[in-house]
């Protein structure tokens, strides 16, 4: 017979108090699933998600739960750069492009009002006399910009200081960061916007395929090859099937162009004018609704979506290929992470590009073979590729930097390195034939997994001394200045945003929700605009911005002291 004798059941005591490996990792289990739990719930139409956390890990520690110190620093540490890496590798391939078009504008805006928060936060510091050790916490909590404190940490640790009181003041300072942000839109809404404030904006995407059908009348392309005609017209355009003599063909280079011919192009949407001006006349049918069955057009032709699975295939251009004149087909569309890309000979194909191949089917059935189209090998991670960025972030993190004027060096850290390294890998390892890809579904994973892990080891370390702090000592004023560096920045950038840059409230309010690093201010935005203005103006600006801010938390250490 069993005995459960609580003598006996000392083990279970033990494996959440002993400090053992084991005693970690169960501890941050709780922590995290508790978390996890209870930030799916809405207050007002608001949740935290995995800021919960956060939270609960606070919770924890005031209750007395602790685990080893050099395990809280190693998890800490790890999911930090596991969450930043896997941030830049999902952003990497869109965020050069971005800088295209209002992707300067949206990015000077953040980065004036990372500037403002900072002023405003040094003016605090200096008017109150709060060490900057302090001031970084609250800072990084005011613009819930985690990353930015444990980059605050590693500088205090580098220079001898204590860093508890950043982990503290970030901690107490948090909550109404959150809310603060949303509190700002609300009062910009009520107060300073305009009907005109509240249209959609209409987005110039230099890589969104734009597909009409025209026919030859201009005289000047009469008996030219496609060749030609692209060779002296400033616009990017694929052909993606021609009508002759009531024949559809695929159209190669060296096909000729007659009068009456009709051909269904793809370019941008901005060059359809110059298009119909070089081809001759324009047909009115809208061939870019997404109920279009392609395969219906014509009887020869089919249209097939194609994967590219096939390692080799990564990193190569896709006129280098030469599908249309070896296969007789043609490429009119790339689809890469949800966006629709011009299949221009000089784009750069990744693994797990979606191409949209038309021609004959049996034509189609070898650029299957060549591409790989097996969707099932994607579905694997390429482990071996994240840890090698991960290193390469790390080994980039610990490169001093001396800056004019300072005698302390200043390090991108766990938090800029590997974030830098992954932008660049997200962006141009394909390039240089790196396999990159990850499924949404293992990214969002990865970075989950980082960030509760760093969340939860923040909390932990910060809870002990919470309660007393906020209830007692500096605790309220933290809590004041750091809702004062919330609000300040964001209700002056909105109204100069919309009244000096002629933003729309809802491209204003990515543009500070990315800048803020604030996505329950993104949700709230998005809810409010009932357009996609908020989503795009946030992608744009929160890696650069995230980054800045990594890096003037750590010079506010060095110049300081």
């Amino acid at each position: 017979m069993l005995n459960f004798a609580p003598e006996k059941m000392n083990w279970l005591t033990e494996i959440f108090v002993t400090h053992t490996p084991l005693q970690a990792v169960i501890v941050l289990s709780v922590i995290i699933a508790i978390g996890l739990g209870l930030g799916k719930i809405k207050v007002w139409g608001v949740s935290l998600g995995v800021t919960f956390v956060f939270f609960v890990g606070i919770l924890a520690g005031h209750l007395g739960l602790a685990i080893d110190s050099q395990m809280l620093l190693y998890a800490q540490n790890f999911g930090l750069v596991l969450f930043v890496y896997e941030l830049g590798l999902k952003v990497g391939p869109g965020f050069f492009s971005s800088f295209r078009s209002g992707g300067v504008k949206l990015n000077l805006l953040g980065l004036a009002t990372v500037v403002v928060g900072t002023l405003v936060a040094v003016g605090l510091a200096i008017g109150f006399n709060i060490p900057m050790s302090d001031m970084v916490g609250i800072l990084s909590g005011a613009t819930t910009n985690t990353p930015a404190l444990g980059a605050a940490q590693e500088t205090l640790s580098q220079l001898g200081l204590p860093s508890a009181g950043a982990a503290l003041s970030c901690a107490v300072t948090y909550p109404l960061g959150v809310v603060g942000v949303i509190l700002a839109f609300v009062v910009v809404r009520k107060l300073f916007t305009r009907p005109a404030d509240m249209r959609a904006s209409v987005h110039e995407d230099v890589n969104h395929p734009f597909i009409a059908a025209y026919q030859i009348h201009n005289p000047g392309v009469f008996n030219r090859t496609v060749r030609e005609v692209a060779s002296f017209a400033p616009h990017k355009f694929v052909i993606s099937r021609l009508w002759h003599d009531g024949r559809v063909i695929i159209p190669t280079s060296d096909t000729l162009l007659c009068n009456g011919d009709r051909l269904l192009v793809i370019s941008n949407d901005e060059d359809a004018a110059a298009l119909t001006v070089l081809f001759g006349a324009r047909e009115e049918t809208d061939y870019n609704q997404s109920d279009i069955d392609w395969n219906a057009i014509d009887s020869s032709l089919i249209s097939k979506h194609v994967v590219v699975t096939k390692p080799e295939i990564n990193g190569k251009k896709l006129g280098s290929l030469k599908l249309r004149n070896s296969y007789g087909i043609n490429i009119s569309r790339v689809l890469r992470a949800g966006v629709q890309l011009l299949a221009t000979p000089q784009l750069v194909l990744q693994l797990g590009d979606r191409l949209t191949v038309v021609g004959e089917a049996k034509a189609i059935e070898n650029v299957e073979r060549l591409l790989g189209n097996a969707t099932t090998t994607l579905r694997e991670p390429n482990l071996a590729a994240i840890f090698i960025g991960m290193v390469l972030g790390l080994i980039l993190g610990a490169v001093p930097i001396y800056l004019p004027g300072v005698d302390t060096k200043v390090c991108l850290g766990v938090a800029g390195g590997p974030i830098i390294v992954g932008l660049l890998v997200g962006a141009f390892g394909p390039r240089f034939h790196l396999v990159t890809y990850t499924t949404r579904s293992a990214n969002l994973m990865l970075r989950g997994i980082g960030l509760s892990l760093f969340l939860a080891c923040l909390g932990l370390s910060s809870g002990a001394d919470f309660l007393e702090t906020v209830m007692s000592g500096d605790g309220p004023l933290w809590i004041l200045l750091g809702f004062i560096i919330t609000v300040v920045p964001v209700i002056v950038m909105a109204v100069l945003s919309m009244r000096l840059w002629k933003l729309s409230f809802g491209e204003s309010c990515g543009m500070l929700a990315g800048a803020m690093a604030n996505p329950m201010a993104l949700n709230f935005s998005n809810d409010t605009c009932n357009s996609d203005d908020p989503a795009v103006a946030y992608a744009t600006v929160y890696p650069v911005s995230m980054f800045v801010r990594v890096i003037v938390a750590q010079l506010l250490v060095v110049l300081f002291y």
